[in-house]
């Protein structure tokens, strides 16, 4: 079990400290509950939306941090990204797949010109060229985690 790191909001700009910190825990609950629906909506991504709720939640409530980096199914890919940059292979094929997917949905669905064609290629390429390039995380099985 990880346990809560104890980390302080700063004030910034003379607000006080409870308002940055409840408007940090409302953008976590936010990116939890999209990261919640991207596990059950196709072509939604989850991943990125626990990391942002996991970031979010380090500034305004270390106790569901440590819930979310402890949780049976989020815990182990949220930890491999934060200790080091890691995205699991299984989770590098799904983005690159979706996001292959979603470009040829929409190259037929809007039938785009050239430039916008090659720039929403070029852009997506570089956003799975990076997926790609990340290390690969080797996450627990049920039987190596003792479950």
């Amino acid at each position: 079990m990880i346990d809560p790191p104890d980390i302080s909001v700063a004030r910034t700009s003379g607000q006080p400290h409870w308002v940055v910190r409840a408007v940090y825990a409302a953008l976590g609950c936010l990116m939890a509950a999209l990261g919640i629906i991207g596990a059950l909506v196709p072509l939604m991504p989850t991943t990125i939306f626990l990391i942002l709720a996991a970031w979010f939640f380090a500034r305004s409530s270390p106790r569901f941090e440590a819930y979310l980096l402890n949780h049976r199914w989020c815990g182990p890919p949220l930890r491999a990204w934060r200790e080091d940059g890691a995205i699991p292979s299984k989770a590098k094929i799904l983005a690159v797949l979706g996001m292959s997917g979603g470009y040829i949905a929409f190259f037929f669905a809007v039938s785009p010109g050239i430039w916008l064609a090659l720039l929403v290629g070029f852009l997506l390429g570089g956003c799975a060229l990076y997926v790609v390039s990340r290390p690969t995380a080797h996450l627990p099985t049920a039987a190596e985690s003792g479950e």
